[in-house]
């Protein structure tokens, strides 16, 4: 957000504030204050004028300088109304030297998950990609998705939903949380999804995009069919998009200051771990117990063959054979 306009906001959200006076305070014209309110208008935010002078009555619900406006995190955010993939635009200003750009949109029209697969992303999701350009070597991007599925189960934790992770960051809400909806009850079901790409070199990322879609405000019937998803809306109604997407960057924001807290941060929120699970790598099929995670996501899996260490792959939980 312009830095004068976020002035603005912060002033005449603590009261009526005369033109004259805020112009003064901020020492610019009383034209520019007109059309830094006005401006604030067309994005939604409702703003009364009377003799007492300008006051802030409420927020939009969605949309990039709403989430700016109290945001407790240093990302600049682009919002768009409907987009193809919010990935390809972050990495489009990635190219172009951007960084710590939050790309959010309402709605994707050609959103992708892993391995290229289609991703559902209909009006009243949180769909956005977060652009870094972290000081570590490449090695250690993973660490960066991890970070990315505990702040987006935290953020949904705040908002009334028991998430969990399953390896390496699908958030998802069990079917035997009581809260769960009757479209996960033939087991845990998909709430989030998270895809992080990257360039580089050997010994440096050049840029980091890491992609998070939210069921949010999205009804069980616009999700897919073929695989247990489940939304925010079905769990526990409705949620503020705005306070939500700020709290996901917030946490998010902490995390990747500190990487070393990402892994003890992701274990308390696992599903995985104690679980016997058959991981599709690929050097082959492992099949065994995961016993850990390790620094920056690697899962650990006992096997009847020895401990196997696991840096990517399709994980799927298996039941116990007495089930």
């Amino acid at each position: 957000m312009q830095q004068t306009r976020c002035a603005v906001l912060d002033a005449i959200a603590d009261g009526p504030v005369a033109g004259p006076a805020l112009a003064e305070q901020l020492d610019v014209s009383r034209a520019a204050i007109w059309k830094h309110i006005e401006a604030l208008r067309d994005d939604g935010f409702e703003i009364a004028s009377d003799d007492d002078g300008y006051e802030l009555v409420s927020v939009p619900e969605f949309g990039g300088t709403a989430i700016e406006f109290g945001l407790d995190a240093p990302f600049e955010v682009e919002y768009h109304d409907a987009i193809p993939s919010t990935n390809e635009r972050a990495r489009e200003l990635g190219a172009k030297g951007k960084s710590d750009v939050v790309v959010v949109a309402d709605e994707q029209t050609g959103g992708k998950g892993r391995l290229d697969r289609a991703w559902s992303s209909p009006s009243g999701g949180i769909w956005l990609s977060i652009l870094l350009r972290p000081d570590v070597p490449p090695a250690q991007a993973p660490a960066f998705t991890l970070a990315a599925a505990v702040a987006t189960t935290r953020a949904a934790r705040e908002a009334g939903v028991e998430a969990e992770i399953k390896w390496p960051n699908d958030v998802l809400v069990s079917d035997t949380n009581e809260n769960s909806s009757e479209r996960n009850s033939e087991g845990p079901a998909k709430l989030v999804g998270i895809l992080t790409e990257m360039e580089g070199e050997a010994d440096r990322i050049s840029w980091l995009v890491v992609g998070i879609g939210i069921n949010a405000n999205v009804d069980p019937d616009d999700l897919p069919a073929d695989t247990p998803a489940t939304s925010i809306r079905a769990e526990v109604g409705d949620v503020e998009r705005r306070v939500f997407t700020q709290r996901l960057l917030e946490e998010f924001d902490d995390l990747r200051k500190d990487l070393d807290s990402v892994v003890p941060a992701w274990r308390e929120y696992a599903s995985t771990l104690g679980r016997r699970v058959r991981v599709d790598t690929p050097g082959g099929e492992v099949i065994g117990e995961a016993v850990d995670v390790a620094f920056p996501g690697t899962l650990v899996v006992d096997t009847d063959d020895g401990r196997v260490e696991v840096t990517a792959g399709d994980c799927e939980h298996l039941r116990p054979a007495d089930e």
